[in-house]
């Protein structure tokens, strides 16, 4: 019986019913979840016609789906309780295009065996055979860009380190998964911990680093365990430490934990942290991949960007660069969350579009109401109306409309949502989150607060808008990064596509909690 120990489906009784499976005699593997996340529990058993998926199961379903099993009836098992047939068949699943959460759910995420005999190792193998430079041009083919959100280059930061000389150079995974709606990154290390393993090792090599931290948010105590477990296996097998398979490579590979700042999810703050120091964003230059990590050349990458580079490697950056549309290639993770039906992870080629996504995958809300909003890119990602849900998910379309990609999180809301509410959360979510380095993002996302208020207050309400207005572009221009430069994003955006919402009329009559 698989039953995941992702830590959505523990949070909803996973633990519980794989107690009672291993209670009644049966062999249990903690799988990752498969991303359908309304179907947790989603127990899966091995047939011979597949693995056949039970939703939602509970402790008290136990004994009579092990009653089914005992009689080994093919149609007893699929037409029992709960049943979605064989899970890798499920529409929901053969429709997605799956490269960095292939193996998430399908693999024992504890055995190195499992990830070898899943394709495993291929990517760091062939990566070995060629030298750092080559391996860079493949990511560089590829057309990889950063999946944490600024969707940089992945190959031109690799260049910058590997041609910086210096006798230490980095590898720091970006973990600080912290923008609202976003799980992937905790989903595909709980699920499948050792693609980031080779992800980093083969970083290593390009850039010719010898040490690297993986930077956690202290939130994700699953994650921390399945990473550790993994690491401790590679250096067992011979997949981190010296010589590593014989190739001269040594890399060394540590996992830090954070303390729970937003700010941290920026580099250079990040950065700062693992020094030991204070969460603070640094002035650039010098940028990271020249001096990073105490002062030297460091590669910075998000979890989703290091993971897509074990299959880059595999099947040729040619590969990768065939999936996606103009500067987008690639697949992109989306999270599906807020008020909808379908939750969960959908890996597709860039260029779906978002309605494609709320609608078709995520099922609408899941109140059953109209779907009015959905903010794209976290909580400095702009509100897009259910009207603009026409537009393809890539980097320039969504810049174009107005919007950012981000990490690929998506936050639904129906017909009920208040959206001066909602700009008054993003402007208060920097208030609170900012590390205070520079004063636009200190002082003026507590002002933007005062001035929201006011708005919703009823208080001169134009001249407030026009106020608010000047401070966004105070904060857009003067914010020493993105989280004070990006907070006007939502805000601007509630008030361009919902000006109803902060008129006095509106406000007066809207009493709805956010």
């Amino acid at each position: 019986m698989f039953v995941p120990g992702d830590a959505a489906a523990v949070s909803v009784g996973a633990d519980e019913v794989a107690a009672a499976f291993e209670a009644a005699g049966s062999q249990v593997v903690r799988n990752g979840s498969r991303g359908m996340l309304w179907l947790e529990p989603l127990v899966e058993l091995d047939t011979d016609a597949g693995r056949v998926g039970y939703a939602n199961v509970t402790p008290d379903d136990v004994p009579a789906l092990l009653g089914v099993v005992s009689r080994r009836s093919q149609s007893d098992l699929l037409n029992h309780r709960g049943c979605i047939g064989v899970v890798d068949e499920h529409a929901w699943l053969t429709s997605q295009r799956r490269v960095s959460f292939a193996r998430v759910g399908v693999v024992d995420p504890t055995s190195i065996a499992d990830y070898d005999a899943h394709g495993g190792w291929a990517g760091l193998h062939r990566a070995l055979s060629l030298s750092p430079a080559e391996v860079v041009q493949e990511v560089t083919d590829s057309g990889l860009r950063g999946r944490g959100g600024a969707g940089f280059p992945a190959g031109i930061k690799w260049k910058t380190v590997l041609e910086t000389g210096s006798d230490l150079k980095f590898v720091a995974c970006n973990f600080d998964e912290g923008d609202s709606g976003t799980f992937a990154d905790r989903m595909v290390v709980e699920g499948d911990p050792f693609t980031l393993v080779e992800g980093m090792t083969i970083t290593a090599h390009a850039v010719g680093a010898s040490e690297g931290y993986v930077y956690v948010r202290s939130e994700y105590p699953h994650a921390v365990a399945a990473l550790r477990r993994a690491i401790d296996a590679a250096y067992t097998h011979g997949y981190l430490g010296q010589n590593i398979l014989g190739s001269g490579l040594t890399f060394d590979l540590q996992v830090r934990l954070g303390a729970g700042a937003y700010i941290c999810g920026e580099e250079s703050s990040m950065l700062e942290s693992l020094e030991g120091r204070r969460g603070e964003v640094r002035a650039k230059p010098p940028i990271p991949a020249v001096k990073g990590l105490w002062g030297r050349p460091t590669a910075v990458n998000n979890v989703l960007t290091l993971c897509a580079v074990p299959m880059i490697l595999a099947d040729g950056g040619a590969a990768y660069a065939e999936l996606g549309t103009g500067r987008s290639r690639g697949t992109q993770v989306f999270q599906l969350a807020g008020n909808i039906k379908q939750g969960g992870i959908v890996e597709l080629p860039f260029g779906v579009t978002l309605r494609e996504l709320v609608e078709g995958y995520g099922g609408g809300a899941l109140s059953g109401r109209p779907v009015r909003a959905a903010q794209v890119g976290g909580p400095l990602g702009a509100y897009v109306p259910a009207s603009g849900f026409d537009v393809p998910m890539d980097y320039e379309a969504l810049a174009e409309s107005g919007a950012m990609l981000g990490h690929g999180g998506i936050v639904v809301f129906d017909e009920t949502v208040d959206m001066a509410r909602m700009a008054r959360f993003a402007m208060e979510f920097c208030s609170i989150e900012s590390c205070g380095k520079c004063t636009p993002c200190r002082v003026g996302s507590t002002r933007g607060v005062e001035t929201i208020d006011r708005i919703i207050a009823g208080q001169d309400v134009a001249a407030n808008l026009v106020l608010l207005d000047d401070l966004c572009e105070t904060l857009t221009q003067g914010s020493l990064c993105a989280m004070g430069g990006l907070t006007p994003m939502p805000v601007q955006s509630a008030i361009r596509h919902f000006p109803e919402d902060f008129e006095p009329q509106e406000i007066e009559r809207s009493g709805a909690p956010v």
